[in-house]
């Protein structure tokens, strides 16, 4: 297969599945040909990435994901995309091993809020306890130039009950948890913005939507850069 990238899923499964879908949905297709050329590895076995930021004496997911960025980059595909945002804490570590660039969501998340929402100074984010520890979305906001907004205690709570309570475990969203938790970034934290930090609140607003609340959701926007790569690459090989 000729033009392809690769896809390193499987954390969670129903998320990459719901990054999946929103790529084929919104790729220009009018016929099977016309949809993109990837290599899906749902690897659903990797460690939790959470369990291991917050405490190193649980299984690294680093062992994994260094195995697949090695075996896909004997492939040579165009560019890696990672549906993951916690899984980035090891960004670095997988770049170092292959000359395939790996797209970086948490940048993507964060350089589109100028452009969609260019009057914005507080930014919010909602994300697992793993992504809030290990500070990515922070430094990334604070060096754009944002106020960064660290989510309360209940509100980090909420989202950990919604992410793995509700989409891990039961494959369901709680609509109105999801949009309490919206509502009190916005009105009770006076965000401008709220990044979803997690390809599981990435499904939550799939399905139930954002009750109308200013949000970036990171997978989305990786979802864009995906499929702006992948026809570029198309037509320079036409």
């Amino acid at each position: 297969m000729k033009d392809f990238f690769t896809i390193i899923g499987g954390m969670g499964t129903e998320a990459t599945e719901s990054y999946l879908h929103l790529l084929n949905q919104r790729t220009p297709a009018h016929r099977d040909q016309d949809y993109l050329n990837y290599i899906l590895v749902n690897h659903a076995t990797v460690p939790d990435r959470t369990d291991y930021i917050m405490d190193h004496t649980q299984p690294s997911p680093l062992p994994p994901l260094a195995t697949d960025i090695k075996q896909q980059s004997l492939l040579n595909p165009a560019f890696f995309a990672l549906p993951c945002n916690t899984a980035h804490y090891f960004y670095q570590d997988l770049q170092e091993l292959t000359t395939v660039p790996i797209l970086h969501m948490p940048r993507l998340a964060v350089a589109s809020i100028k452009t969609k929402f260019p009057s914005a100074r507080r930014i919010g984010l909602v994300a697992t306890q793993g992504t809030l520890h290990d500070r990515i979305y922070e430094k990334e906001l604070v060096q754009a130039g944002y106020q960064f907004v660290m989510p309360s205690p209940e509100v980090a709570h909420d989202t950990m009950e919604l992410i793995y309570a509700g989409v891990k475990e039961q494959n369901q969203v709680d609509p109105n948890l999801y949009h309490k938790i919206l509502r009190q970034m916005i009105v009770t934290q006076h965000c401008d913005v709220v990044v979803l930090g997690c390809t599981e609140l990435s499904v939550a607003d799939q399905r139930v939507g954002n009750g109308g609340y200013p949000v970036i959701d990171a997978q989305s926007e990786l979802v864009d850069e995906t499929l702006r790569r992948a026809l570029q690459l198309r037509t320079q090989q036409a």
